[in-house]
C-alpha cells in the first residue's frame, strides 16, 4: 500500500511507503520522486485529498485552495502515467461525494483509475449537499484487483425527523450492478464517464448525479443543467488543471454557440410567422 502524507497547512505531499522496505531517502518529502521500481507487488494508493479538482465546483476556480497546488498535481499525475503498471488502484475523500477519476497517458489511453468515496459526515454547500456514506470493496485476494463495491448510505433527512430511534444504513447501490459495467477498469471508467455526456440518453447521467450527493437529490433536474453536467465529466477525466480548465472552456463555447444558434432560430421562426400573417391578411383583403 502507498499511503500520500498530506500537509494540509501547507497543502503539500508526500509519499510514505508501507510496504516491506523503504529505499534510503534523505527527505521525506524527497520520497516521491523515488522509483517505485523496488515494489514487488502492485499497490494500492490511498489518500486523504484527492489530485484533480472538485466536480461540483462551479464558477470560477481557484485550484490553489482546492486540493495539490498545480506542480504538485502534474507531479502526482506523472508518477501514476509512468508506474500505472503496478498502481491497482486509487482511493480518496475529502470532497464528501461519490465519484471517480479516469487518469490518461500522454497518448491518451486511460490507464489508471481513482475512486472518491463520500463520507460519514454530510457536506452542505452551495454547489450541493450529500447525504453521510459508507463503502465495502470486494476484491480478488491473489491478485489484488477491485472486482466491485457496496455503498451504504444514510437518509439524514428522514433521520433527522426521527431523532429519537436508531438510524438505518441501508444499501444505496452496487456499483458494476448500478452501471451495467462487468469490471472496474481504467478503460471501463472511460467509458462510462463518456456515457455521462450523452444527449439523447441522460439517464446514465442521472443515476451518478444521484450516487454523487449519496441520494440526496434523486435526479438532475432543476439541480444540473448541462453545463454543470459537463462540469462533472470534465473534472472525472481531465485531472490535470490545464486541462481541465480547457475543457471547461470547451463545454462554455459549444453552450454559447448552441444558445446562439437557438436564439437564431427562433428569431427566423418569429419572421416566417409574420410573414405568413402578412399574406393571409393580404388574401383576406383582396377576397373581400
Amino acid at each position: 500500500m502507498v499511503v500520500i502524507k498530506q500537509s494540509i497547512d501547507q497543502w503539500e505531499f508526500a509519499f510514505v511507503y508501507i510496504v516491506g522496505h523503504i529505499p534510503p531517502g534523505s527527505d521525506e518529502r524527497q520520497r516521491g520522486n523515488i522509483k517505485f521500481s523496488f515494489i514487488l507487488f502492485q499497490v494500492y494508493i490511498v489518500g486523504h485529498i484527492p489530485p484533480g479538482s472538485d466536480e461540483r465546483q462551479r464558477g470560477n476556480i481557484n485550484h490553489k485552495t482546492l486540493n495539490y497546488d498545480d506542480y504538485h498535481n502534474k507531479k502526482y499525475l506523472e508518477l501514476v502515467q509512468r508506474y500505472s503498471s503496478v498502481i491497482v488502484g486509487q482511493f480518496f475523500g475529502h470532497l464528501h461525494s461519490d465519484s471517480f477519476r479516469v487518469i490518461y497517458n500522454k497518448r491518451g489511453r486511460p490507464v489508471s483509475w481513482a475512486m472518491l468515496a463520500p463520507a460519514v459526515t454530510p457536506r452542505q454547500t452551495p454547489d450541493g449537499s450529500n447525504n453521510p456514506g459508507l463503502r465495502l470493496y470486494r476484491f480478488n485476494k491473489n491478485t489484488g484487483h477491485i472486482l466491485d463495491y457496496t455503498q451504504y448510505y444514510l437518509d439524514l433527512p428522514t433521520a433527522n425527523l426521527n431523532s429519537k430511534s436508531e438510524p438505518e444504513w441501508v444499501v444505496e447501490y452496487n456499483f458494476t450492478s448500478y452501471y451495467g459495467i462487468s469490471n472496474i477498469t481504467p478503460l471501463a471508467l472511460h467509458n462510462l464517464a463518456d456515457k455521462l455526456t450523452l444527449a439523447n440518453d441522460q439517464s446514465t447521467f442521472a443515476k451518478y448525479f444521484r450516487a454523487n450527493s449519496v441520494k440526496m437529490y434523486n435526479n438532475p433536474q432543476g439541480n444540473c443543467d448541462a453545463n454543470c453536467a459537463h462540469t462533472h465529466y470534465c473534472a472525472i477525466t481531465r485531472v490535470d488543471y490545464e486541462e481541465h480548465e480547457q475543457c471547461l472552456k470547451t463545454a462554455a463555447s459549444a453552450l454559447a454557440s448552441s444558445s446562439t444558434a437557438a436564439a437564431e432560430n427562433v428569431r427566423r421562426r418569429s419572421d416566417l410567422y409574420i410573414l405568413m400573417l402578412t399574406l393571409i391578411a393580404i388574401t383576406t383583403y383582396r377576397v373581400r
